[in-house]
């Protein structure tokens, strides 16, 4: 099968990652070998490529927003059906009996492992996937625009619920890439007002024709008090800048894996019970309920599509903020 192999993070050039050919990974008694027909291409994929976040194996094939079609199920395995399509997340495995899944977070299970971080992912034409973790999709839309459901919009979901977001409050959301562009759709089928902040002016345009009350930069003051943000940009300095929009009681989630620190604040825009929480994975309850929410509504997604060959390519683009919605690498030959 064809691959994108990360061979040694911090580059974006073949001498890091490696289009080759390898053999179909032959699935566990507890897996499901899958036919990959897309997979979305994450900013976590970009932070690991460049090291931002050590690799936990290599050569390691990255990718965590897969959708395929069964094409073989190991001999334990019950549930899934030959030719029926999957999705593949972030969350690969959790051990299922630590005080954290017990509790229903599984998401902060200290032995959980990660699709594309710790076991290969869906940069390749076959990938294998514990069949627990393995998501079932909806059947509204392709597989070219349910990719980015598995990662941004989930994700995108969970942190709306760490923010405490309630129908009908008004929202910041910081920073407006692929994940915050399924967010919205979100807040909005849920009457909230949406308050967009970002440098980007592809990106208000876009904020504004999906609903959102107001539009401006990181530097500028949205015009009322919020109740709730959830920032979404890698940057320290925006959690301060959500930080000070929000009203007293309310809450910031911070969406991202990594960030570049947070620089000192004044203690008076915390103080007033406000709080910041960040947003660590997703457990497989956040996917069922946000991939059926998501069928409600309908969520609309905005693709930028890759043949695999060009995987290195999307990962520039993406570096660059030259993507314009959620790039997905789809394989040539479906």
């Amino acid at each position: 099968m064809r691959s994108i192999s990360l061979v040694e993070p911090g580059g974006l050039d073949a001498d890091h990652l490696r289009l080759g050919s390898q053999p179909i990974p032959d699935p566990a008694d507890d897996e499901l070998l899958l036919r990959v027909a897309a997979c979305g291409v994450c900013r976590t994929d970009l932070q690991i490529a460049m090291g931002d976040l050590a690799p936990r194996t290599l050569p390691l094939i990255p990718g965590h927003q897969a959708v395929g079609r069964v094409e073989t199920i190991g001999r334990s395995v019950t549930g899934w059906t030959v030719g029926e399509r999957a999705g593949v997340g972030w969350l690969a495995e959790a051990c299922g009996h630590c005080a954290a899944c017990r509790s229903g977070r599984e998401n902060l299970c200290p032995d959980a492992r990660f699709t594309g971080w710790d076991r290969d992912g869906g940069y390749a034409e076959w990938m294998t996937v514990k069949a627990d973790f393995a998501l079932r999709l909806p059947d509204g839309p392709s597989d070219l625009d349910a990719a980015p459901l598995l990662c941004g919009g989930v994700i995108g979901y969970r942190a709306l619920r760490i923010a405490g977001v309630q129908p009908g409050c008004r929202l910041g959301l910081f920073g407006f890439g692929a994940s915050a562009l399924l967010a919205i759709q979100v807040a909005r089928y849920w009457d909230c007002e949406v308050y967009v902040a970002t440098r980007n002016p592809t990106e208000r345009e876009r904020a504004v024709r999906l609903g959102a009350a107001w539009v401006g930069g990181y530097d500028e003051a949205p015009p009322v008090r919020l109740d709730a943000a959830v920032t979404f940009a890698p940057a320290g300095a925006v959690v301060v800048a959500a930080l000070r929009a929000l009203d007293r009681g309310g809450t910031v989630a911070i969406n991202a894996i990594h960030l570049d620190g947070i620089p000192a604040f004044p203690y008076e825009i915390l103080w007033g019970e406000r709080g910041v929480r960040s947003v660590a994975n997703y457990t497989r309850e956040d996917a069922r309920a946000f991939l059926e929410l998501a069928a409600r509504i309908p969520i609309r997604t905005e693709v930028d599509a890759f043949p695999l060959a060009d995987g290195v390519a999307a990962l520039r683009a993406l570096d660059a903020g030259a993507v314009a919605g959620a790039a997905v690498l789809v394989m040539e030959d479906r």
